[in-house]
């Protein structure tokens, strides 16, 4: 089942608040009814792509304190 346009923007805004602590980040969905399905599609594997470089830096950073 395709996902609508206004559930990919509530996507959207899920990812971006996947971290507590941060102000909530709301999307007026009229700022993105004019992009279509792919593109909204695209940003959703963008930040999916970057969430994923950050945990692999903080992965790399904490293997420094580790004991060997």
């Amino acid at each position: 089942m395709e996902s609508t346009k206004e559930q990919l923007i509530l996507d959207i805004e899920k990812l971006l608040n996947r971290y507590d602590g941060l102000n909530p980040t709301h999307i007026d969905p009229a700022l993105l009814q004019f992009m279509d399905r792919k593109t909204l599609l695209s940003i959703i594997d963008s930040i999916l792509r970057q969430q994923e470089k950050t945990n692999e830096s903080n992965i790399e950073w904490l293997e420094q304190f580790k004991k060997h």
